[in-house]
């Protein structure tokens, strides 16, 4: 996370925050021999965790072959790439800006169709270890509700077996966080695309021909936008379902480790989630209020330092993200910076998700604000 040193240590101290709010025994899904009273039963290897696809990777150019989609997994929103139509030089300085700009038009479409690609194959091996997870608890949960004997070794192989598709799953959010951040940059950059064509209209030594390619780049752009925030969409959603499943599972294997340490199943469900969702905008003064007044906004130490000492505070506080959009302008005016200040509020949502923070503890809303002159995100503790 830009702007935050030793992000690994901000993400494991309000995670573990939050668990010990919820009573999430954590540390006891990491080490199952202090469940078992640490005798000397010989515990089964964990599976291995499948690797995350290397987001790093360069985007290859041209669509993305389509992801076969795994038995259980929904498919991916349809991302059909549009075609970039090129146009003859005039001469003009003017025509030289277009010539750019449609290059980096191009260059989006190449990164949105591997994006998309990205995004088929890791929600199929998402679909691929929650599967395995679940076929092993059933596993454990039927020998158990027949009866068996304390410590089976059997049952501990499947339960170790179960927490390495849960790891998968959890190797498996991370990437989809990072393809999540390359989406937004690109969303980003269209949009300061979609604004230079507009402003290229006014610059003078522009023959007719010019205009009509910047006419056609316009729309080209904006479907182009479209699509991105489509993807944008379909990767957050994404983050937030699996950030909730693996909470909840964590705290399912806890109680699966301490039944079979007793060899008789007890206790609550295990397999009941947490039910999340939008919560209606809140009043009162918000706990952080980031103003988008420019590009790059560093927002990350502040929220940080709000979020850990609102636990401290109150362990048990969840959060409300509101999107406020200015209502300055025309309609169309007021509907963009609506739409602005929705993936303004997505964004730190995830921020705040990378941060620990359970999904089922965030609510997102939007409104709007006479007063406000920039897109804001307000964070309220509920």
């Amino acid at each position: 996370m830009r702007g935050i040193p030793a992000q690994h240590g901000l993400k494991r101290g309000l995670f573990l925050a939050f668990a010990l709010a919820a009573g999430l025994s954590l540390s006891a899904c990491s080490d199952i021999d202090n469940l078992f009273g640490g005798d000397d039963t010989e515990m089964a290897e964990p599976a291995p965790s499948a690797a995350p696809p290397d987001a790093g990777a360069p985007p290859t150019a041209g669509p993305a072959a389509p992801q076969p989609i795994a038995a259980g997994a929904a498919p991916v929103a349809t991302i059909t790439p549009v075609t970039i139509e090129s146009g003859p030089d005039t001469g003009t300085a003017v025509n030289k800006t277009i010539q750019s700009l449609r290059a980096q038009v191009a260059g989006l479409q190449q990164r949105l169709a591997a994006n998309s690609g990205r995004v088929g194959e890791l929600r199929n091996q998402g679909a691929g270890a929650a599967g395995a997870y679940q076929e092993a608890k059933a596993h454990i949960t039927t020998r158990l509700q027949v009866g068996t004997t304390r410590g089976n070794p059997e049952l501990v192989a499947e339960w170790n077996t179960a927490q390495g598709q849960l790891d998968a799953l959890s190797a498996n959010l991370n990437a989809l966080n990072g393809v999540g951040t390359d989406v937004t940059n690109d969303s980003s950059t269209a949009h300061f695309a979609l604004d230079q064509i507009s402003a290229t209209f006014n610059v003078s030594g522009a023959v007719d021909e010019d205009h009509r390619q910047l006419q056609l780049l316009e729309d080209e752009t904006s479907q182009t936008i479209v699509m991105i925030d489509r993807l944008l969409k379909e990767v957050s959603d994404t983050i937030q379902r699996q950030t909730a499943y693996i909470a909840s599972e964590r705290a399912n294997l806890t109680t699966l480790a301490a039944a079979i340490k007793n060899g008789d199943f007890y206790g609550g469900s295990v397999g009941g989630l947490g039910s999340g969702g939008s919560q209606p905008a809140v009043a009162g003064t918000p706990l952080v209020v980031v103003r988008f007044d420019r590009p790059n906004v560093d927002y990350q130490q502040i929220l940080y330092a709000a979020l850990n000492q609102a636990l401290q505070n109150r362990p048990s506080a969840s959060f409300q993200v509101v999107a406020v959009a200015p209502t300055r302008g025309n309609a169309a005016s007021v509907q963009i910076a609506q739409s602005t200040a929705r993936r303004h509020a997505e964004a730190v949502m995830r921020s705040m998700t990378d941060m620990g923070v359970p999904a089922t503890r965030v609510g997102v809303a939007s409104t709007t604000d006479p007063a406000a002159t920039v897109s804001e995100v307000r964070v309220f503790v509920r």
